[in-house]
């Protein structure tokens, strides 16, 4: 069965690994054209290269700090260039400094709500126009169970992620009578290397199911909308 995203552009950011990485390979494999990004451009080309070939979608990549509107625009810029617009975006990229408040330096807490929260918008900011263009599109943003649950030692990715998910909430109204659909996930613990603090275990979530949440979301029919999706491990440690 031909896939609703197939020959359409997706990007994803943070694709270079983890999540992003799974989420990239799923809409390729969906018939997607994928453009990724990440910070290094060694590390955006090594995953481009390994990701093209044998998948229905071509892959384009740019390396871009997320945090610096330039290089937003750049991107974008460049997707459009190269695939002539955008009809998905999934913002994954994101980072977790964990540090109780009066240990948790100003220049941490501006990186972590620079990429997890200011980052999202400029994406979202750059993306929509070329959406429009096409006559609709989805924004998928990747938040966390943490944009719900306060966690000790998380005020800043507590505070980045609850407002992905107003920001998110507040954007979905902005936008559902323009035929752009806007839908957040919360995972909880996912074995990746971003939560290598607490360590690996086949107990948390595989990010190919994260992926797969993605992929059951842009099957859903236009006229309907899941909002919100919170995804945890079905048996986790005791």
């Amino acid at each position: 069965m031909k896939h609703p995203f197939e020959n359409k552009v997706a990007v994803v950011t943070g694709a270079t690994r983890g999540i992003g990485r799974a989420i990239a390979e799923r809409l390729l494999g969906d018939g997607a054209n994928v453009a990724i990004c990440g910070r290094s451009q060694d590390t955006v080309s090594r995953a481009v290269e390994e990701m093209a070939g044998a998948r229905s979608g071509k892959i384009i990549g740019q390396a871009a700090d997320l945090t610096r509107l330039d290089d937003v625009r750049a991107f974008f810029r460049f997707v459009e260039e190269k695939f002539g617009g955008v009809d998905c975006l999934v913002n994954n990229a994101g980072i977790g400094i964990f540090r109780n408040v009066e240990e948790l330096a100003p220049e941490e807490w501006h990186a972590v709500i620079g990429l997890n929260l200011t980052g999202v918008y400029y994406c979202c900011h750059m993306a929509i126009p070329l959406m429009l263009r096409r006559g609709g599109g989805y924004i998928i943003q990747i938040s966390s169970l943490a944009g719900k649950n306060a966690i000790a030692g998380g005020a800043a990715y507590n505070a980045s992620k609850f407002g992905v998910n107003g920001f998110s909430e507040a954007m979905m109204l902005d936008l559902r009578y323009k035929n752009i659909r806007v839908s957040y996930l919360m995972p909880g613990s996912v074995n990746t290397e971003f939560s290598s603090r607490s360590g690996a275990a086949d107990w948390k979530i595989a990010p190919d199911d994260v992926a797969e949440v993605v992929s059951l979301l842009l099957r859903m029919p236009e006229r309907t909308l899941v909002s919100r999706v919170e995804v945890r491990p079905s048996q986790p440690k005791r």
